[in-house]
């Protein structure tokens, strides 16, 4: 039987071939991302700026699966002290190097989430964050959120925004007719299987042979929002928000469909 072990190292192996160059061709060099993020570190979080604040100054904050770290050294110039933890060296690369250029410290481990150093999961942090394309590479949710709580310090916050499963599990779009995109409901909210996909960073690089092709393909697991909800919950973290959000991006495409969730979560 397939397990996370098994999906994480075929991921892994994934976001180890190309990623770096991705994020060069989507952001700039992380000295052209680094100036524009300095100029105004808040956009950067977007519509999660709101749950961080001021009081973001000074806070512990563990960014899982932070990727290429745009979130977490947008976070460092407002003052947080940020550690990401991501098991791709591509990310690790781009993120070093951003950081740097940015003038800030991010600290970066590089492993499997779950599968952290013991030191990380002694209950240090302030905020646990994740967002966007995170939760979909796992099997189980609960050793996940597991890891999250035994990240946080009593009285710490889980801030975890994702894509919505309306989005990504039911309805697909295409094309625009009077600037309003056309959905269909074409999927089984309530299916669980995995599916083979194009990694994120993959549409950012040039096209090439089958077996580059290959390389690029993620192993996914959409969840409903009953299950995510349920899986923070059952780690014993309470749930304080549930937000579900448009598309922030524009105010006529996917207009009415919800684009994204944010759940904060507390340790008690």
């Amino acid at each position: 039987m397939i397990n996370d072990n098994d999906i994480n190292q075929h991921n892994q192996q994934t976001w180890n071939s190309g990623a770096y160059q991705a994020w060069v061709n989507r952001f700039g060099t992380p000295q052209e991302a680094a100036a524009k993020i300095k100029d105004n570190p808040a956009k950067r979080l977007g519509s999660l700026y709101k749950h961080f604040g001021p009081e973001i100054q000074g806070k512990r904050v563990m960014n899982l699966l932070g990727s290429n770290g745009n979130k977490a050294v947008a976070l460092a110039l407002l003052g947080a002290d940020v550690t990401v933890a991501d098991y791709s060296a591509d990310n690790e690369r781009y993120a070093g190097e951003l950081a740097e250029a940015a003038g800030v410290t991010v600290r970066y481990v590089l492993a499997d989430v779950l599968h952290l150093p013991e030191a990380e999961a002694a209950g240090q942090y302030d905020i646990v964050m994740m967002e966007n394309g995170i939760l979909h590479y796992f099997h189980d949710l609960q050793p996940l959120f597991r890891v999250a709580a035994d990240l946080l310090t009593k009285g710490g916050r889980l801030v975890l925004q994702d894509f919505h499963p309306v989005s990504t599990k039911l309805i697909s779009s295409k094309g625009t007719t009077a600037n309003i995109r056309k959905h269909k409901v074409t999927g089984d909210y309530f299916d669980t299987s995995l599916q083979e996909k194009d990694a994120s960073f993959s549409k950012y690089l040039g096209e090439g042979g089958d077996e580059l092709e290959s390389e690029r393909k993620v192993l996914l697991r959409n969840w409903t929002l009953g299950e995510i909800v349920t899986a923070v919950a059952q780690v014993g973290l309470f749930i304080r928000t549930l937000e579900e959000l448009p598309n922030q991006s524009s105010e006529t495409f996917d207009k009415g469909i919800p684009k994204t969730f944010t759940v904060i979560a507390e340790k008690l």
